[in-house]
């Protein structure tokens, strides 16, 4: 079989050279190419390629954006930065890169990350989750009937948890993603705060907490039609961050 790639390149001309490069290259099959980085990750969920060359900085969702989403794909695929510019090398393998790419990109250096693609995919089914990334992501990704659509976070009002499933209120509508309340909880501690076991709250959506004639509390959100039910666990911590707002 061989080894499939997407390119993703804001520059065509450089999307060309890798392309003439990876031609040379015996087993290897380019399924598709990208300009940016939601092109890159609609790309990836239609062909689900092994391998992803991707370029660092491009306008909108940059590269390093686009990878921590890839590392939540099924089968993740292997990423391999390709950028003009060393700065990026930490940041690119806390993404969990597998390796790292000067441009102008030469032949011998893209065989030898083509082999260590061909290793990740190998063992692939065996390998270990990547490591979360210092660096939080700024959009969450929704698949919606075989495209994807990107939504930024301060977009979002408010997280609910159902079934297996994440369900994103935000400023254009809802969606599904399929995260963890947890998982989110822990990556965006600084962005939302926990008002029920199934339910998180951005924080500047927070406007009171309100209580009603039968004992319960409830948060009163910005843009939510209606009050959002608090747990009697949450109400302290509620509280301490509504009146730090």
């Amino acid at each position: 079989m061989p080894l499939t790639v997407v390119v993703v390149d804001d520059e065509p001309l450089a999307r060309e050279r890798l392309r003439s490069l990876l031609a040379d290259q015996p087993g290897v099959q380019v399924v598709a190419e990208a300009g940016d980085g939601l092109a890159a990750l609609q790309a990836c969920a239609e062909h689900r390629p092994d391998l992803v060359l991707l370029d660092i900085s491009m306008p909108g969702v940059d590269g390093l954006e686009a990878a921590r989403h890839l590392a939540a794909f099924e089968p993740r695929p292997a990423v391999v930065f390709c950028t003009a510019y060393d700065t990026h090398a930490l940041s690119a393998f806390e993404a969990a890169a597998i390796d790292y790419l000067m441009k102008p990109v030469r032949a011998e250096r893209l065989a030898a990350a083509l082999e260590r693609a061909r290793t990740f995919v190998a063992g692939r089914a065996t390998a270990p989750a990547p490591p979360s990334s210092s660096q939080p992501r700024t959009h969450l990704c929704a698949r919606l009937r075989g495209s994807l659509r990107l939504i930024p976070l301060d977009d979002v009002h408010y997280l609910q948890a159902e079934e297996k499933y994440v369900v994103v209120h935000h400023a254009r509508g809802q969606d599904l993603i399929e995260e963890s309340l947890r998982s989110l909880e822990e990556e965006f501690a600084s962005r939302f705060v926990r008002i029920h076991r199934n339910c998180l709250v951005a924080r500047h959506e927070l406007m009171e907490l309100r209580r009603v004639e039968d004992g319960r509390v409830q948060a009163v959100l910005r843009h939510a039609a209606a009050p959002l039910e608090v747990s009697r666990r949450c109400v302290p911590a509620l509280r301490e961050t509504v009146k730090a707002l």
